[in-house]
Protein backbone atom coordinates (compact mmCIF):
# COMPACT_ATOMS: atom_id res chain seq x y z
CA UNK A 1 0.00 0.00 0.00
CA UNK A 2 3.03 0.49 -0.25
CA UNK A 3 3.97 3.47 -6.41
CA UNK A 4 1.79 6.59 -7.42
CA UNK A 5 -0.82 8.07 -5.61
CA UNK A 6 -3.59 7.82 -7.75
CA UNK A 7 -5.15 10.87 -9.37
CA UNK A 8 -8.07 12.34 -8.94
CA UNK A 9 -10.34 12.30 -12.36
CA UNK A 10 -12.90 15.67 -12.10
CA UNK A 11 -16.63 15.18 -12.57
CA UNK A 12 -18.10 18.30 -12.36
CA UNK A 13 -22.39 18.56 -11.25
CA UNK A 14 -24.28 21.47 -12.18
CA UNK A 15 -22.95 24.89 -12.40
CA UNK A 16 -19.33 23.32 -12.10
CA UNK A 17 -19.23 22.27 -8.58
CA UNK A 18 -17.41 19.43 -7.64
CA UNK A 19 -20.08 17.48 -5.27
CA UNK A 20 -19.11 16.06 -1.94
CA UNK A 21 -19.88 13.64 0.54
CA UNK A 22 -22.64 14.03 3.12
CA UNK A 23 -21.07 13.76 6.69
CA UNK A 24 -22.88 10.61 7.47
CA UNK A 25 -22.32 8.81 4.59
CA UNK A 26 -18.60 10.16 4.85
CA UNK A 27 -18.32 8.22 8.52
CA UNK A 28 -20.06 5.08 6.86
CA UNK A 29 -17.08 5.07 3.92
CA UNK A 30 -14.55 5.71 6.76
CA UNK A 31 -15.79 2.88 8.85
CA UNK A 32 -16.02 0.17 6.05
CA UNK A 33 -12.10 1.31 4.83
CA UNK A 34 -10.89 0.97 8.44
CA UNK A 35 -12.67 -2.38 8.79
CA UNK A 36 -11.37 -3.79 5.14
CA UNK A 37 -8.07 -2.47 5.43
CA UNK A 38 -6.95 -1.43 8.97
CA UNK A 39 -6.32 2.65 7.23
CA UNK A 40 -7.71 5.02 9.13
CA UNK A 41 -9.93 7.83 7.13
CA UNK A 42 -10.13 11.05 9.40
CA UNK A 43 -12.39 13.89 8.25
CA UNK A 44 -9.20 15.95 7.04
CA UNK A 45 -8.80 13.35 4.31
CA UNK A 46 -12.54 13.87 2.68
CA UNK A 47 -10.94 15.81 -0.15
CA UNK A 48 -8.30 13.35 -0.85
CA UNK A 49 -10.79 10.88 -0.61
CA UNK A 50 -13.74 12.08 -2.63
CA UNK A 51 -11.03 12.59 -5.22
CA UNK A 52 -9.77 9.26 -5.38
CA UNK A 53 -13.73 8.04 -5.90
CA UNK A 54 -14.73 10.41 -8.44
CA UNK A 55 -13.17 7.89 -11.28
CA UNK A 56 -15.72 4.93 -9.88
CA UNK A 57 -18.52 7.70 -10.32
CA UNK A 58 -18.62 6.63 -14.86
CA UNK A 59 -18.00 3.17 -14.08
CA UNK A 60 -20.56 2.33 -11.65
CA UNK A 61 -23.04 4.67 -13.85
CA UNK A 62 -23.65 7.24 -10.46
CA UNK A 63 -23.40 10.73 -11.05
CA UNK A 64 -22.95 11.79 -7.76
CA UNK A 65 -20.12 10.99 -4.51
CA UNK A 66 -23.44 10.21 -2.38
CA UNK A 67 -25.28 8.12 -4.90
CA UNK A 68 -21.87 5.92 -5.41
CA UNK A 69 -22.25 5.45 -1.70
CA UNK A 70 -25.72 4.48 -1.85
CA UNK A 71 -24.90 2.10 -4.39
CA UNK A 72 -22.11 0.91 -2.66
CA UNK A 73 -23.87 0.26 0.98
CA UNK A 74 -26.97 -0.92 -0.58
CA UNK A 75 -25.61 -3.81 -2.49
CA UNK A 76 -25.33 -6.79 -0.72
CA UNK A 77 -23.00 -8.07 -3.03
CA UNK A 78 -20.92 -5.69 -3.61
CA UNK A 79 -17.56 -7.24 -3.33
CA UNK A 80 -16.14 -6.22 -6.49
CA UNK A 81 -16.86 -2.63 -6.07
CA UNK A 82 -15.72 -3.19 -2.17
CA UNK A 83 -12.13 -4.15 -4.41
CA UNK A 84 -12.58 -0.84 -6.42
CA UNK A 85 -13.02 1.20 -3.01
CA UNK A 86 -9.61 -0.70 -1.33
CA UNK A 87 -7.78 0.08 -5.05
CA UNK A 88 -8.85 3.56 -4.99
CA UNK A 89 -7.73 4.43 -0.89
CA UNK A 90 -4.41 2.64 -0.67
CA UNK A 91 -1.42 4.96 -1.54
CA UNK A 92 1.43 2.77 -3.94
CA UNK A 93 4.82 4.05 -3.26
CA UNK A 94 7.45 2.34 -3.87
CA UNK A 95 11.05 2.48 -5.52
CA UNK A 96 13.56 -0.27 -6.68
CA UNK A 97 16.48 -0.44 -3.61
CA UNK A 98 14.39 1.88 -1.19
CA UNK A 99 15.89 2.17 1.76
CA UNK A 100 19.51 0.37 0.80
CA UNK A 101 20.65 0.01 4.27
CA UNK A 102 17.61 -3.11 4.13
CA UNK A 103 19.14 -4.94 0.88
CA UNK A 104 22.62 -4.33 2.56
CA UNK A 105 21.89 -6.20 5.24
CA UNK A 106 20.12 -8.94 3.26
CA UNK A 107 23.12 -9.35 1.51
CA UNK A 108 25.86 -9.10 3.72
CA UNK A 109 23.99 -10.59 6.95
CA UNK A 110 21.45 -12.44 6.58
CA UNK A 111 21.69 -14.58 3.39
CA UNK A 112 25.16 -16.05 5.04
CA UNK A 113 23.38 -16.57 8.56
CA UNK A 114 20.55 -18.70 6.65
CA UNK A 115 23.21 -20.19 4.55
CA UNK A 116 25.30 -21.17 7.57
CA UNK A 117 22.77 -23.03 8.62
CA UNK A 118 23.03 -25.76 5.72
CA UNK A 119 19.65 -24.73 5.08
CA UNK A 120 19.31 -25.13 0.59
CA UNK A 121 15.81 -23.01 0.40
CA UNK A 122 15.02 -19.29 1.21
CA UNK A 123 11.81 -18.68 1.44
CA UNK A 124 10.77 -14.70 0.83
CA UNK A 125 7.89 -12.60 1.40
CA UNK A 126 7.45 -9.09 0.38
CA UNK A 127 3.98 -8.40 2.02
CA UNK A 128 2.92 -5.18 0.63
CA UNK A 129 4.52 -5.39 -2.90
CA UNK A 130 3.24 -2.70 -4.91
CA UNK A 131 3.82 -2.30 -8.24
CA UNK A 132 6.43 -5.19 -7.70
CA UNK A 133 10.03 -2.57 -6.98
CA UNK A 134 10.55 -4.23 -3.54
CA UNK A 135 10.09 -7.99 -4.44
CA UNK A 136 12.11 -7.74 -7.93
CA UNK A 137 15.02 -5.98 -5.48
CA UNK A 138 14.77 -8.79 -3.11
CA UNK A 139 14.96 -11.37 -5.92
CA UNK A 140 17.95 -9.42 -7.59
CA UNK A 141 20.00 -9.74 -4.49
CA UNK A 142 19.00 -13.58 -3.13
CA UNK A 143 19.09 -14.81 -6.94
CA UNK A 144 22.87 -12.72 -6.93
CA UNK A 145 23.59 -14.99 -3.52
CA UNK A 146 22.29 -18.18 -4.74
CA UNK A 147 23.82 -17.98 -7.91
CA UNK A 148 27.35 -17.69 -5.88
CA UNK A 149 26.84 -20.04 -3.31
CA UNK A 150 24.29 -22.73 -4.58
CA UNK A 151 20.83 -23.25 -3.21
CA UNK A 152 17.50 -22.39 -4.18
CA UNK A 153 14.69 -19.60 -3.34
CA UNK A 154 11.02 -18.65 -3.72
CA UNK A 155 9.24 -15.46 -3.42
CA UNK A 156 6.39 -14.74 -2.19
CA UNK A 157 4.95 -11.03 -3.14
CA UNK A 158 1.32 -10.00 -1.95
CA UNK A 159 -0.64 -7.02 -2.32
CA UNK A 160 -4.27 -5.67 -0.71
CA UNK A 161 -4.78 -3.69 -4.43
CA UNK A 162 -5.33 -6.02 -7.07
CA UNK A 163 -4.33 -2.98 -9.81
CA UNK A 164 -0.79 -2.46 -8.88
CA UNK A 165 -0.10 -6.75 -9.09
CA UNK A 166 -0.66 -6.60 -12.07
CA UNK A 167 1.39 -4.02 -12.68
CA UNK A 168 3.77 -6.19 -10.75
CA UNK A 169 3.05 -9.22 -12.83
CA UNK A 170 4.18 -7.46 -15.94
CA UNK A 171 7.22 -6.44 -14.16
CA UNK A 172 7.62 -3.35 -16.97
CA UNK A 173 9.03 0.26 -15.48
CA UNK A 174 9.77 3.53 -16.95
CA UNK A 175 13.16 3.59 -17.63
CA UNK A 176 14.00 6.18 -14.93
CA UNK A 177 12.05 4.41 -11.92
CA UNK A 178 15.42 1.32 -12.15
CA UNK A 179 18.35 3.57 -11.59
CA UNK A 180 18.81 3.17 -8.27
CA UNK A 181 19.53 -0.25 -9.44
CA UNK A 182 23.54 -0.75 -9.38
CA UNK A 183 24.47 -1.72 -13.23
CA UNK A 184 26.09 -4.84 -12.41
CA UNK A 185 22.38 -5.88 -11.76
CA UNK A 186 21.07 -4.11 -13.88
CA UNK A 187 22.70 -5.47 -17.17
CA UNK A 188 21.81 -8.91 -15.29
CA UNK A 189 18.16 -8.87 -14.97
CA UNK A 190 16.73 -5.57 -16.59
CA UNK A 191 15.97 -5.78 -20.02
CA UNK A 192 15.72 -2.54 -22.30
CA UNK A 193 12.53 -2.04 -24.43
CA UNK A 194 12.81 -3.19 -28.24
CA UNK A 195 11.56 0.23 -28.92
CA UNK A 196 14.29 2.83 -26.96
CA UNK A 197 11.80 5.56 -27.59
CA UNK A 198 9.58 4.09 -25.39
CA UNK A 199 11.38 4.70 -22.39
CA UNK A 200 10.57 1.47 -20.67
CA UNK A 201 12.64 -1.81 -19.32
CA UNK A 202 11.25 -5.15 -18.15
CA UNK A 203 12.91 -7.45 -15.43
CA UNK A 204 14.23 -10.30 -17.09
CA UNK A 205 11.64 -13.34 -17.47
CA UNK A 206 13.93 -15.85 -15.18
CA UNK A 207 13.27 -13.28 -12.52
CA UNK A 208 9.83 -12.99 -12.90
CA UNK A 209 9.32 -16.50 -12.51
CA UNK A 210 11.06 -16.73 -9.08
CA UNK A 211 7.98 -14.87 -7.63
CA UNK A 212 4.51 -15.48 -7.19
CA UNK A 213 1.81 -12.81 -6.48
CA UNK A 214 -1.20 -13.39 -4.74
CA UNK A 215 -3.77 -10.74 -2.95
CA UNK A 216 -3.92 -10.47 0.28
CA UNK A 217 -5.10 -8.61 2.36
CA UNK A 218 -3.76 -7.90 6.19
CA UNK A 219 -6.57 -7.65 7.96
CA UNK A 220 -7.57 -10.96 7.71
CA UNK A 221 -7.19 -13.14 10.61
CA UNK A 222 -4.92 -15.15 9.53
CA UNK A 223 -1.81 -15.33 6.55
CA UNK A 224 -1.86 -18.56 4.42
CA UNK A 225 1.53 -17.92 3.16
CA UNK A 226 2.27 -21.78 3.25
CA UNK A 227 5.68 -22.59 5.00
CA UNK A 228 7.57 -20.38 7.76
CA UNK A 229 9.46 -17.48 6.01
CA UNK A 230 12.77 -16.90 6.46
CA UNK A 231 12.77 -13.35 5.39
CA UNK A 232 9.34 -11.17 5.54
CA UNK A 233 9.63 -7.61 4.08
CA UNK A 234 6.51 -5.61 5.20
CA UNK A 235 7.69 -1.98 5.21
CA UNK A 236 6.29 1.25 5.07
CA UNK A 237 2.43 0.04 5.55
CA UNK A 238 2.15 0.06 9.32
CA UNK A 239 2.27 3.96 9.68
CA UNK A 240 -1.17 3.67 7.68
CA UNK A 241 -2.52 1.63 10.80
CA UNK A 242 -3.31 2.78 14.41
CA UNK A 243 -1.48 1.19 17.37
CA UNK A 244 -3.67 -1.37 18.16
CA UNK A 245 -3.92 -2.73 14.18
CA UNK A 246 0.07 -2.51 14.21
CA UNK A 247 0.37 -4.80 16.71
CA UNK A 248 -1.78 -7.31 15.60
CA UNK A 249 -0.06 -7.51 11.93
CA UNK A 250 3.15 -7.42 13.35
CA UNK A 251 2.23 -10.60 15.18
CA UNK A 252 0.56 -12.37 12.53
CA UNK A 253 3.78 -11.98 10.49
CA UNK A 254 5.64 -12.88 13.11
CA UNK A 255 3.84 -15.99 12.95
CA UNK A 256 4.69 -16.74 9.81
CA UNK A 257 8.42 -16.18 9.94
CA UNK A 258 10.60 -19.06 11.59
CA UNK A 259 13.07 -19.06 14.34
CA UNK A 260 15.74 -16.91 13.38
CA UNK A 261 14.16 -15.44 10.44
CA UNK A 262 14.45 -11.80 10.06
CA UNK A 263 11.33 -9.24 10.16
CA UNK A 264 11.94 -5.99 7.80
CA UNK A 265 10.18 -2.98 8.48
CA UNK A 266 10.33 0.82 7.08
CA UNK A 267 12.60 3.09 8.32
CA UNK A 268 9.95 5.21 9.73
CA UNK A 269 7.64 2.44 11.78
CA UNK A 270 8.18 1.28 15.24
CA UNK A 271 7.39 -1.57 17.38
CA UNK A 272 8.34 -0.24 20.50
CA UNK A 273 6.17 -1.22 23.56
CA UNK A 274 4.93 -4.13 21.46
CA UNK A 275 5.25 -7.86 23.05
CA UNK A 276 6.35 -9.83 20.00
CA UNK A 277 8.97 -12.82 19.51
CA UNK A 278 11.32 -10.70 18.01
CA UNK A 279 14.54 -8.80 18.85
CA UNK A 280 16.19 -6.07 16.98
CA UNK A 281 19.30 -6.89 14.83
CA UNK A 282 19.94 -4.20 12.93
CA UNK A 283 17.73 -0.67 12.17
CA UNK A 284 14.06 -1.91 11.86
CA UNK A 285 14.96 -5.39 10.81
CA UNK A 286 14.12 -8.17 13.64
CA UNK A 287 14.96 -11.73 14.14
CA UNK A 288 12.50 -13.80 15.31
CA UNK A 289 13.15 -15.90 18.39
Amino acid sequence: MAAVAKAPVAITHGPGDLDHLSADRFARLAALIYDETGIKMPRTKATMLEGRLRRRLRDTGTTTLNAYCDLLFADANANDEIDHLVNAVTTNKTDFFREPGHFEFLEKVALPTIAATGQRRIRAWSAACSTGAEPYTMAMVIDRFVQARGGEYGILATDIDTEVLEAARRGIYDAALVDPVPSMLRQRYVAASRDRRAGKVRITPDLRAAIGFARLNLMDARYPVGEPMDIIFCRNVLIYFDKPTQEKVVRRLCDCLRPGGYLFLGHSETIAGMDLPVKTVSYTVFERC
